[in-house]
């Protein structure tokens, strides 16, 4: 069944020796490589063919499954695609197009559908005419998704019959059978992940929403639905699997259809921004067999939005495609501005950054011979497609800047204001770094600095005031834990330039700090802690601040976020004692649960002079009555800030390494934490209010 697979193995150095002879010279030898068959390696290493065995391997799955369909329906096959999720962590993925292959194969000797489920590198799109476009050729496909399965079905419709094969962690059950005719088309998958593989097999509704509503755009004309039966547990007839609601499942469920393709992408993504130019730019057109789409429009923002796709694959690196349309955009709006004496006052020529401040972009391409760099396709390798976007696009976008000149002077008036503006954060940023340099580097005076030089062992608290300053100074470990407070809310950077931002005594301090430089000059090398620590009060005016912060280091500091250095501590609401025993409490659950029965009759007034309590919000609960053997009593002591804490309580909830809770900040779907962060923190209102409105119930606020 197909050639058998070979990882190698190094020889353990602790193996026992054996005397050096002819035979036996050091170098290790074909008696010291494993052979591995058919879908062994797989399960061996799955990390080699999906990446990883956690939540992202998990949903990859689902991506291999689907994108036998999707490739379906990118060659006009299918035209409907359904993922549904079902009991017991069974997923089923239904096209209506041709069937996977069921005669038999002349090399494996049995049929098509079987060498395709457990044979590695086997399939229709390593050559012949079955493909002529797919996002598949890199080894990775429905073999790795049934070699991971516990349990997996391949249901085909062709050739006026139904086809069943069933199996069981990569190997057939039984021989692939007939059960009955059909005058349907189409494949039915379904698999049930294998839980030796994967710690957690639990999927995401919402993430795999997300990932087939982006590949709905990508496909125009196509239907995906996507649905959520996994309540239904009685037995659902694969037959059925695209009439779901004919069953009468009261079950979520979206349908994605969308004709504009990626124009209608780029006004999803621009939704809460305001365009400067109402026609989003399209072009779809084909060159040298590599079939271009682009689209993009020009937002009042400072930032840039780029997705690059090739075989509707997402590549989160990029690639050629990429490469290709950034190199014509910016020869093109310097050709159009040049030619309308738009570029005065010195300026010879926009730069890259300039021209994609704002921009809002989506590149795709689809081609026979497609290569990407990794197993997980993260960037395009494909030299061919840099010309054939560069060619189609910059034609196209000088057609689009001659004919409609309004949205043109728009677009060089938006880019001509960026460059304006990073001459002018330049400045302030080089004033800020000159400055610096002329001090020696002097830190900033409100910084109390670690002792330890070793950025992997060094932390640092951002702290809410001089209160929280003065109080976790005094508790902190001072060789590994440096100090700043900051003082009041800072600057939302949202839609800040780089030179208002360094206007903030508060950021410019932050910026110093941290070491990095900021902009173009950002260096992560130069990092002096590995742990920066968000540490703000539990309240409203605590979450905004941790909230404006957090745009900061999304917006000007991304790479610490990716890198997981961005950390969030959880200091206690509360310090329950009963009698000799001290409990911190994080959540009024773990409060209620503590208190249980015992009702608290007696809150001090934070403003008094409670005698022989310092701290404020004391309460005390009940004594038992006279005569009875008495309770020990119960205080309660609510934290409004970390001010509140004294020194050893701060020291002991919050920053001791050995007993604290620090949350780490990541990113899981950076295009969505992009429109989050548009949404909260940018100018458009009725945006804001819907978004709160909408998630109003998920809040938990303490005023």
């Amino acid at each position: 069944m197909g050639d058998p697979h070979v990882i190698f193995f190094m020889t353990p150095k602790t193996a026992k020796k054996t005397p050096k002879t002819a035979s036996h010279s050091g170098e290790y030898r074909a008696a010291d490589i494993t052979v591995l068959e058919g879908l062994e390696p797989v399960r061996k290493r799955p990390g080699m063919y999906i990446g990883t065995t956690g939540p992202e391997g998990l949903h990859h799955l689902i991506w291999e499954a689907f994108d036998n369909s999707r490739d379906e329906a990118m060659v006009d096959y299918a035209t409907q695609i359904e993922v549904a999720l079902l009991p017991d962590n069974m997923v089923r993925i239904v096209d209506n197009g041709r069937g996977i292959p069921v005669d038999i194969h002349k090399q494996t000797k049995v049929p098509a559908l079987e060498t395709i489920m457990t044979t590695l590198h086997a399939g229709g799109k390593f050559g012949g005419e079955g493909y002529k476009i797919s996002g598949g050729l890199h080894g990775v496909g429905i073999s790795v998704v049934n070699a991971l399965s516990e349990y997996a079905s391949a249901e085909v419709h062709r050739d006026n019959g139904k086809y069943i094969q069933e199996y069981s962690k990569g190997k057939k059950k039984a021989k692939m059978k007939k059960i009955s005719s059909s005058k349907r088309t189409g494949t039915i998958i379904t698999f049930q992940p294998d839980p030796e593989i994967f710690k957690d097999v639990t999927f995401s509704w919402k993430k795999i929403a997300d990932h087939l509503r982006q590949q709905a755009y990508l496909i125009k004309g196509v239907k995906i639905v996507v649905i959520d039966a996994r309540e239904y547990t009685d037995k659902i007839d694969t037959d059925s699997a695209f009439y779901l609601k004919e069953l009468g499942l009261e079950v979520p469920e979206f349908s994605f259809y969308f004709e504009g393709g990626l124009a209608s992408m780029v006004k999803s993504y621009n939704q809460v921004l305001k365009p400067l130019h109402k026609s989003v730019f399209y072009i779809e057109k084909t060159i040298d067999d590599v079939i271009v789409e682009v689209a993009l429009q020009y937002v009042d923002d400072i930032s840039s939005r780029e997705l690059a796709f090739a075989n509707n694959t997402y590549n989160q690196e990029g690639g050629t495609h990429l490469t290709g349309f950034r190199t014509a955009l910016t020869r093109t709006l310097n050709d159009y501005a040049k030619k309308n004496n738009l570029l005065k006052g010195g300026v010879e020529a926009l730069s890259g950054d300039d021209v994609r401040e704002g921009l809002t972009s989506v590149v795709s391409v689809k081609m026979r011979e497609i290569q990407f760099e990794g197993q997980t396709k993260g960037k395009l390798g494909s030299v061919e497609a840099r010309g054939a976007v560069e060619k189609v696009f910059s034609d196209a976008f000088a057609a689009f800047l001659e004919e409609r000149p309004d949205d043109a002077r728009a677009i060089v008036g938006k880019v001509i204001l960026a460059l304006k503006a990073r001459k002018a954060a330049k400045a302030a940023k080089d004033s800020v770094l000159r400055k610096g340099a002329l001090e020696g580097f002097t830190l900033p005076g409100k910084l109390a600095d670690c002792q330890t030089k070793d950025a992997s062992e060094s932390e640092l608290f951002i702290v809410e005031g001089d209160s929280a300053g003065g109080s976790s100074k005094m508790g902190r470990d001072r060789r590994t834990q440096a100090i700043l407070p900051l003082r009041g809310k800072i600057l939302n950077v949202e839609r800040a330039r780089l030179d208002k931002m360094l206007a903030s005594n508060e950021i410019k301090a932050l910026v110093v700090a941290l070491g990095t430089a900021i902009g173009d000059t950002f260096n992560i090398e130069k990092l002096r802690y590995h742990k920066i620590i968000i540490a703000t009060d539990a309240d409203v005016d605590g979450a905004h601040i941790r909230t404006l912060l957090l745009t900061l280091f999304y917006r000007y500091f991304k790479p610490l976020v990716e890198e997981g250095y961005i950390y969030i501590a959880t200091p206690p609401l509360y310090k329950i004692k009963k009698g000799k025993q001290v409990t911190y409490v994080y959540t009024e659950d773990e409060k209620r649960q503590i208190l249980g029965k015992e009702a608290v009759t007696e809150i001090a007034d934070p403003e008094s002079d409670t005698e022989g309590e310092s701290a404020p919000a004391q309460a005390v609960a009940d004594e038992a009555s006279e005569g009875e053997k008495k309770s020990p009593k119960i205080s309660l002591q609510r934290y409004k800030g970390l001010g509140e804490m004294n020194p050893d309580e701060l020291w002991e909830t919050t920053m001791d390494p050995t007993t604290r809770t620090l949350k780490q900040v990541t990113i899981e779907d950076a295009q969505e934490a992009d429109r989050v962060f548009d949404t909260l923190m940018g100018t458009d209102v009725p945006s804001r209010k819907s978004f709160i409105q909408t998630h109003a119930k998920e809040a938990e606020l303490d005023i």
